[in-house]
């Protein structure tokens, strides 16, 4: 199974690639999608929705797992998150690939478990899960592979509790 992970936001979108065979993780690619605060917010969605949309074209996942807004202090960012989470499921959606929201808390407890693990400590673990050389940067890159493991083990456990084992 084929996983697209994405940190959503509006200055830098995080992405990452995993093959899942079971238990088994590999990583096939990651990166940032970076738009300039100089453009205009449409402008700098349209960005986003059109990278979007080259990856799953590139990678065909079977699932994508997104980190789900989760602010409460900023409500500035929030929008801004929430626009790009937007194009995000939007083109998802035009693909017919089914999407995991999880928390952040969700993931750094699917990944560390530890629900309030510290960036560096996911990033720790998603190098070792993913048997990584390096660990991979930036961190919005690291969030995503983080939540492309973490929606391979909601598949799984879904998987399992429909077939009853």
């Amino acid at each position: 199974m084929r996983i697209i992970g994405i940190d959503p936001g509006l200055a830098n979108t995080g992405w990452g690639v995993i093959d899942a065979d079971g238990a088994r993780l590999r990583m096939l690619d990651y990166g940032v999608i970076v738009t300039s605060s100089a453009l205009p917010t449409a402008e700098r969605l349209r960005i986003i929705a059109d990278a979007v949309r080259q990856r799953l074209e590139q990678f065909s996942p079977d699932t994508a797992c997104v980190e789900q807004l989760f602010f409460a202090k900023n409500r500035t960012s929030a929008i801004a998150v929430a626009q790009s989470l937007g194009v995000i499921l939007s083109e998802a959606a035009r693909k017919n690939i089914p999407v995991e929201e999880l928390t952040p808390v969700q993931i750094k407890q699917s990944v560390t478990g530890d629900g309030r693990a510290d960036k560096e400590a996911v990033q720790l673990m998603v190098r070792r899960i993913l048997g990584l050389k390096q660990t991979p940067e930036p961190d919005h890159a690291a969030d995503a592979l983080a939540a492309a493991v973490a929606g391979s083990r909601f598949y799984t456990f879904r998987r399992r509790i429909q077939e009853g084992v």
